[in-house]
């Protein structure tokens, strides 16, 4: 595309991606021009006299790179841009927050056998790198890597435990739990790019297969029930109302515990009251400085948030609070 004589290629490029900013930003539109403009630009490349010899792989070579240097232009205009995406990508995200807080294996009825935690991390890590590209072909790629670690992890399984698979029916509520222990930034938006903006001869096959299923399992998430999860209504509100309550108290939180697993806080906590994050304990009024007197509202005004919480959490559970505390002490 650089030589000269492949500056008539060069300019109809150029001048596509100037057209853009005559109009405002549609992504239905966007992607139909796009998906026009690559099909008459393979026409115009198995023309071109610089293309006479070239291999169908070849071609198909230079129109991967023509679709990632388009979109990687475009891609601010394309990606995310209306209130409708952000507010369904936000919608996902606060909602998976909740569901990570209690759905397990089992309320996808996900069988033992099929458990691997190894395995569901790398899917996860594959999951969670779709935001790092630009390009809908390597934001497909992440997806693609995602869904062939549990297609490797069913074939193994069925290898080494002499059982026929069940197609979608096992491997679809793996990448739904996948998914929840992922939550993929702005999963809706990304769904959406790939579909209008990879070329549509691509999304076929193995690619169009793991494409719809991520698709089913975010429609799973959005439309997700206390059917759909095996429990009754009382339960699944019950633990909604708990997540609610669990995320508020997260926010509260001192930054300082955030990202420790439920032990580790709880054991940093306990430590904490020994000094390090109450240094006040043992402390006279009189020698506090003005500092110190802030410092110690900040505390303050954190126990009372988390306390509050945590009493209506309890006051949820039917649990007393007196007894609970006295049972802390009897211990």
């Amino acid at each position: 595309m650089r030589r000269p004589a492949a500056a008539d290629l060069f300019r109809s490029i150029k001048s596509f991606l100037v057209s853009f900013s005559f109009y405002e930003p549609n992504a239905e539109e966007d992607g139909s021009k796009v998906q026009a403009f690559l099909t008459e630009m393979e026409s115009a490349i198995r023309d071109h006299p610089l293309w006479s010899k070239a291999t169908n792989q070849e071609i198909d070579h230079a129109l991967e790179g023509l679709e990632k240097y388009i979109m990687t232009k475009l891609f601010d205009r394309t990606f995310g841009t209306s209130a409708e995406d952000a507010i369904t990508d936000m919608e996902i995200s606060e909602k998976i927050v909740l569901l990570q807080q209690f759905v397990k294996p089992h309320h996808l009825d996900i069988p033992k056998v099929l458990h691997n935690e190894a395995s569901w991390l790398l899917a996860v890590k594959e999951l969670q790198k779709i935001n790092s590209f630009k390009a809908p072909r390597e934001k497909l790629l992440c997806i693609m890597s995602c869904c062939q670690v549990i297609n490797n992890l069913l074939l193994n399984i069925s290898m080494s435990n002499n059982r026929t698979l069940s197609g979608a029916d096992e491997f679809l509520p793996i990448l739904i739990y996948i998914t929840i222990k992922a939550n993929p930034p702005q999963l809706h938006s990304n769904l959406k790019f790939v579909q209008l903006f990879r070329r549509e001869t691509k999304l076929i096959s193995e690619v169009e297969y793991y494409l719809t299923n991520l698709i089913s399992a975010k429609m799973f998430i959005i439309d997700v029930n206390a059917r759909s999860l095996s429990m009754e209504e009382s339960e699944f509100q019950k633990h909604l109302e708990l997540a609610r309550l669990a995320t508020q108290i997260s926010v509260a939180s001192p930054s300082s515990s955030q990202g420790l697993p439920t032990s580790a806080r709880a054991h940093k906590e306990e430590s904490d009251l020994a000094g390090s994050r109450f240094p006040f304990m043992d402390s006279e009024t009189e020698s506090l400085s003005p500092e110190e007197v802030k410092q110690l509202h900040d505390l303050y005004r954190q126990v009372v948030t988390r306390y509050t919480l945590l009493s209506k959490a309890l006051r949820k559970l039917s649990i007393d609070e007196d007894q609970l505390l006295s049972s802390v002490d009897d211990s």
